[in-house]
């Protein structure tokens, strides 16, 4: 029974030999997989971040586009409205609508008061002078809007907010 316990022991001894070496292949394979899978992590960062870095340039461009057809749109708006003003003003002048819509309403109020009062005292004879020199103002306001450029009218009127002349 001492042969067959020392084989038995042997055996053991084998096959803890063969589990050690197994082991040991299995730590191997895993090492050897565990390199590959941080290479491809690393390969796979840096083209997410070559990616992210197309797509910030992308998102710059379309920002600036975006900056510019804003501007352009903003300046053909006010372009308008300088326009609108000075026919306005031309036209309808004594009335201060052109004074309303730069957003002048208290100088628009005074220019439409003081028309409707001369309206009022126009059978008197002095209203008339009123209401006359109410238009003349309108139409010099509407002839220098329309006379300045787009770029000194929006600085003067709009963003300096200079409401007479």
């Amino acid at each position: 029974m001492s042969d067959d316990n020392k084989d038995l022991g042997d055996e053991l001894n084998d096959m803890l030999g063969d589990a050690k070496e197994s082991a040991k292949k299995a730590g191997e394979k895993i090492s050897q997989k565990t390199s590959e899978l941080a290479e491809d992590a690393k390969e796979f960062a840096e083209e997410a971040k070559e990616k992210a870095s197309e797509f910030a340039e992308e998102a710059k461009e379309t920002a600036n586009e975006f900056v510019d057809n804003a501007k352009e749109t903003f300046n053909t708006a006010s372009d308008n409205k300088k326009i609108l003003a000075g026919i306005l003003g031309i036209i309808f002048g004594s009335l201060g609508i052109h004074k309303f819509i730069l957003g002048y309403n208290k100088e628009g109020g005074i220019m439409l008061a003081i028309t409707l009062i001369g309206i009022v005292l126009s059978c008197v004879g002095i209203g008339v002078f009123l209401v006359w020199i109410m238009s003349i103002i309108g139409l010099i306001e509407g002839i220098i809007y329309l006379t300045k450029s787009d770029a000194d009218f929006y600085n003067t009127y709009q963003a300096g907010k200079k409401p007479w002349f």
